[in-house]
């Protein structure tokens, strides 16, 4: 079962910057497409950015311009950079883990305010 470490999520300012991060252990991590996704009160999950094992990226429209997924095999860490944050931006990131199936990270709470 994969385990998953995730930090970095706090509360910043309209504009402000971010970068989360994610270990994952207990899984032969360059296997793995590794992804944030986000849930914002009320809403659905989506997807915010997946990487492939040999970097490959994939954003969702809203972030696009603005985050940047990024991945260090050597350390079983994937990162989320977040600029130029919005209000909108406001949710619980979770760290995913896709081979097959998909593993959950335990969410990280990011807030943004204006």
């Amino acid at each position: 079962q994969v385990q998953f470490v995730e930090s970095g999520g706090g509360l910043v300012q309209l504009g402000g910057s971010l970068r989360l991060s994610c270990a994952a252990s207990r899984i032969i991590f360059v296997n793995y497409v590794m992804g944030w996704y986000r849930q914002a009160p009320g809403k659905q999950r989506e997807l915010v950015a997946i990487i492939s094992s040999g970097g490959s990226t994939n954003y969702g429209d809203s972030v696009k311009g603005r985050f940047t997924i990024s991945r260090d095999n050597a350390k079983n860490t994937v990162y989320l950079q977040m600029n130029s944050l919005k209000p909108e931006d406001t949710a619980v990131y979770y760290c995913a883990a896709t081979r097959g199936s998909t593993s959950w990270g335990q969410g990280t709470q990011v807030t943004v305010s204006s």
